[in-house]
């Protein structure tokens, strides 16, 4: 077997494979290589020794903090064993690591260390270039200062990716501001208009399903509160889940009190393609989630938190129904409790993860699917179902790796900006332009006028026959004409009649 390090641990505990291809192998190479996917290449020289602990010593140098593995680990090894290891070298910053995290989640003192000295200097637990950080919290007894994103009881890593940082660099939230007072205020209502109702669309399209009217507009006005500043409890959430859900039998009172899952149409346990973490363990995680959900660290980027939120959140489903959307909208209410976007400023980040379906279900089953594998799940006929934990199952719910969901959620923070705001604010200087312009010449109902506007433009600046037919009796066939070759000019960048060209034309 070429796996060392991590993804050697992963098959030894015959743990669910979470590192994809974020793994070490031996290969015929003369230094180590890390190719594109993410997959460390090792000379065989450098392999080192079959056994928990040499492999994590090595991981921990070589491929960083994986902190579920290493929990998971931990929970395997004799603490005789580690305690030996860390004698034999009580400086080493990979052992003081793995001797800081057994106790840590131990809740107790490595046996046969009393008196332990070390006189190295402090070392973060997360490398802050390779990591982003929360606040520092020091061990003086192994002088590792532990500075994960929350506690070992819920803290979600996210790795510090060239690709991740590329997109945080680009200040997508910068950029928002800066095309928001660009367009006028006029025009930007008008804009945000459309995007509130878009993002409301996109997000129960998403799970399939076209809002009535009154759900519509129910999930709007919740969109629109989502700059409100106020923390996030539990309270508030089953108020927001209630405001999303309109089937009263579905509404919470609280975090749920029993097990729920995600299934296919498939009956039975082989339909079943999630278990979300036990009840007990679920309201634990949501507490350590809202935390971090009100308390943003000074390192870490607003929209990389708001991802994190949201990605753990859907992960964890505190209620029976409605996580999906919500999940969607604390997106919103991260970044609107961020101060960093206009006032009621929304990204329709739904509507871009709605065309980049196949994105979405790749960001999300990078844990879901490895999941699945913690939970036996029997059906005994109807909604009989049980539920058998794996051993420490708990582990990988408490230090989800969300690296993947947080590129994916900056992505399309990125074309709801680029795509579709742009494209709206774009669009309705072209609805002005050519109603202008056709008003001054024809006369017919305005809402004529604004739905032929509206058709010609998604139908690429033509008008079907089946349209005119449709309008034939109240529309005159040169006015159509004149409709669309108005609507056509302007899509194309030429001036209309009464309109001065314009310097490209």
């Amino acid at each position: 077997m070429s796996d060392i390090g991590y993804a050697w641990i992963q098959n030894a505990l015959d743990a669910p494979d979470f590192l994809g291809a974020q793994r070490a192998r031996l290969a015929s190479v003369s230094r180590m290589e890390r190719l594109d996917e993410g997959t460390l290449l090792v000379p065989h020289k450098l392999a080192p020794e079959p056994g928990l602990l040499p492999q994590a010593m090595f991981a921990l140098k070589h491929e960083g903090v994986r902190l579920d593995l290493l929990l998971a680990l931990l929970q395997r090894v004799r603490p005789e064993d580690l305690a030996a290891l860390v004698q034999a070298a009580p400086n080493s910053v990979y052992g003081r690591k793995l001797g800081h995290l057994w106790e840590r989640s131990q809740r107790q003192r490595l046996p046969g260390l009393d008196d332990l000295a070390v006189a190295s200097a402090y070392a973060p637990l997360f490398d802050p270039a390779h990591y982003f950080v929360g606040p520092a919290q020091r061990d003086p007894r192994w002088r590792i200062v532990f500075n994960g994103l929350g506690d070992l009881d819920f803290c979600p890593v996210v790795r510090k990716t060239p690709a991740l940082m590329a997109r945080v660099q680009n200040d997508i939230l910068g950029q928002a501001t800066t095309f928001a007072a660009s367009v006028g205020p006029a025009m930007l209502e008008r804009a945000l208009t459309w995007a509130y109702l878009s993002e409301t669309e996109g997000s129960f399209a998403i799970e399939g399903e076209a809002p009535s009217h009154d759900k519509a507009a129910r999930f709007a006005a919740l969109l629109r509160t989502a700059h409100e500043q106020r923390p996030v409890t539990e309270a508030l959430l089953v108020a927001l889940q209630n405001a999303a859900i309109s089937n009263p039998y579905d509404q919470a009172a609280q975090f749920r009190t029993e097990q729920n899952r995600l299934q296919r149409d498939v009956p039975g346990a082989a339909g079943v393609t999630y278990v979300p973490p036990a009840p007990d363990l679920a309201v634990g995680l949501m507490n350590g989630l809202m935390r971090l959900a009100n308390q943003r660290p000074p390192e870490l980027d607003a929209l990389v938190h708001a991802a994190v939120v949201s990605f753990a959140f859907v992960f964890i489903h505190p209620f029976m129904d409605g996580n999906g959307r919500l999940s969607r909208f604390l997106i919103h209410h991260c970044l609107g409790q961020s101060g960093l976007l206009p006032p009621q400023f929304l990204l329709p980040i739904s509507v871009a993860m709605k065309k980049h379906e196949a994105a979405y279900l790749q960001a999300l089953t990078a844990f879901s699917r490895p999941a699945r594998q913690l939970c036996q799940v029997t059906w005994a006929g109807d909604e009989h179902y049980a539920y058998e934990w794996a051993p420490g199952a708990d582990l990988w719910f408490r230090a989800i790796d969300l690296t993947e969901a947080a590129e994916f959620t900056l992505d399309m923070a990125q074309a709801s900006l680029d795509t579709h705001m742009r494209q709206e604010v774009e669009f309705l200087a072209l609805f002005d332009r050519v109603k202008r312009h056709v008003d001054a010449r024809h006369d017919l109902r305005g809402s004529d006028l604004a739905t032929l506007i509206v058709t010609i433009y998604q139908n690429g600046g033509t008008l079907s026959n089946k349209r005119r037919k449709r309008y034939a009796d109240r529309v005159q066939p040169h006015v159509l004409q004149a409709i669309e070759e108005a609507v056509r000019a302007a899509m194309q960048g030429k001036a209309l009649d009464d309109e001065e060209p314009s310097p490209s034309a």
